[in-house]
This record gives structure tokens, C-alpha cells and sequence, in this order.
């Protein structure tokens, strides 16, 4: 059997780092010596989470992940900076809360660019990363939305359902190069994410906290090379879609 990863100094690539799910995750991975890329969009998010991080190990570089020359740009970056690349998470997400009538134009292609668009290019980034090594693992977070329709969200739900499919296509291929693929499916998580949800009453005090996705990643990375978690879901006791009563 080959032996599980151990996280320390090696080098961890995490979009959508500047808060939410991927700071958490960023913070754990340096709680476990990793050394942390964190990659977003927004500059200000990013210097904000790196001065709660407070750790040397930790660097970041602004990227658009829906623009390949950028992705490919912040890849190269990492790589001269800080080494050979052996984690990627694909955690860059938004979503607009709409009825289907009521989205623009603007607000669909952004919603599929990000975070579709965005996965896709970073799996690329990824594996030419780590190909050579013939090692590594892309996580992709996804959502829970990849797997039932919700009012509200669904254009952000045929987004995550691309994005699903593509993540099990990307593990066939990567298995072939002895890297390993997992999408985790989070349900939902107190986050920004639930910002402009007008629609929907969002009971956030039932929902996960950043953490407890950030936990599964770990568990997931830790694992025996031998050994895919090709798909997690992740859910709290308390988030359910029927509401059942004991007897």
C-alpha cells in the first residue's frame, strides 16, 4: 500500500480563500504544516485573511479563475514561490438568489464562469502541476445542489451539476497519472453565500460552519494514496429536506 499524504510543507492551492470555506480550510491545512497558496479575486479579502492567518507559510495571489491566463499565471506563481504543487481545491463559488424569470444576463454567465468555468480551469492548472509527479489530489467543492433542484437557485444548481459531472470525467483521468479526485458536497453552510437570499429563509443556526467542510477536506486528503473518496456529502444533522418528527 502507499503510505497517506502527510500534509507538512507540501504546498496546498485553495481558490476562493479570502473567507468562508476556503479561509477555514486554509487555516487548517497550516495547522497541519502545509504550506498554503490562497487564491481569490478580491485583493482586500485576501490581505484581510492573511493577517488572521499570521503564518509564514502562507502567501497569496489575486487570481480571476475564470480566466485561464490568470489561473495559469497564479499555477506558475505558487510553483517558483513556494514548490512542487500537491493539493488543489477548487473552492471558488457564488450564487444569486433568484426566481428563474427575474436573473439577467450578466448574473447567469457570471454564476457559470465562476463557478463552473472557474473548476474546470483550475483542474487544468492542477493537473499540469501534477503530472509529472505522478501524485496529488483536486478536491471540488460542489454542493448539495449537484443533486435535487432548489427554487431559487437554479442556475446556480445547473452550474454545480456541470461541475459534478466534469469532477467525475476528471477522476477517470486522472486515476490513469495516479492522482486522486473528490468532490465534496456540502449542504448548507453559514456562510456569505446566503447574503441576498430574500427568497428563501435561510436557517442559518441549523446549517454547518466553515470548519466542518474544512474537517472533511482534511480527512479526505489524509487518506492512504490507495485509497479515492471520490464523492462526499456533508451535512448537517439538522439540514434535511422533509421534516420528520420522531413517534
Amino acid at each position: 500500500m502507499v503510505a497517506a499524504m502527510n500534509l507538512k510543507n507540501q504546498v496546498c492551492v485553495i481558490t476562493g480563500a479570502g473567507k468562508g470555506i476556503g479561509l477555514a480550510t486554509a487555516r487548517a491545512l497550516l495547522e497541519r504544516g502545509a504550506q498554503v497558496a490562497l487564491l481569490d479575486v478580491d485583493e482586500n479579502a485576501l490581505q484581510t485573511a492573511l493577517s488572521a492567518l499570521d503564518n509564514s507559510n502562507a502567501i497569496s495571489v489575486r487570481c480571476d479563475v475564470t480566466k485561464a491566463a490568470e489561473v495559469e499565471a497564479a499555477r506558475a506563481t505558487i510553483t517558483s514561490r513556494l514548490g512542487h504543487i500537491a493539493v488543489w481545491v477548487n473552492n471558488a463559488g457564488l450564487a444569486r438568489h433568484r426566481w428563474i424569470q427575474d436573473y439577467t444576463e450578466a448574473e447567469i454567465d457570471l454564476m457559470l464562469a465562476v463557478n463552473l468555468k472557474g473548476s474546470i480551469l483550475g483542474s487544468q492548472a492542477a493537473l499540469r502541476a501534477m503530472i509529472p509527479q505522478k501524485r496529488g489530489h483536486i478536491i471540488n467543492i460542489i454542493s448539495t445542489a449537484s443533486l435535487r433542484g432548489i427554487p431559487s437557485e437554479t442556475v446556480y444548481c445547473a452550474a454545480k451539476w456541470g461541475v459534478r459531472g466534469f469532477t467525475q470525467g476528471l477522476a477517470e483521468e486522472a486515476a490513469a497519472h495516479r492522482i486522486r479526485v473528490t468532490a465534496l458536497l456540502p449542504g448548507g453552510v453559514d456562510t456569505a453565500f446566503w447574503d441576498d437570499a430574500s427568497q428563501r429563509q435561510a436557517p442559518k443556526q441549523l446549517f454547518l460552519k466553515p470548519e466542518h467542510i474544512a474537517d472533511g477536506i482534511l480527512r479526505c486528503l489524509e487518506m492512504e494514496d490507495f485509497c479515492v473518496p471520490r464523492e462526499l456529502v456533508l451535512r448537517s444533522l439538522d439540514d434535511s429536506d422533509f421534516s420528520v418528527k420522531p413517534e
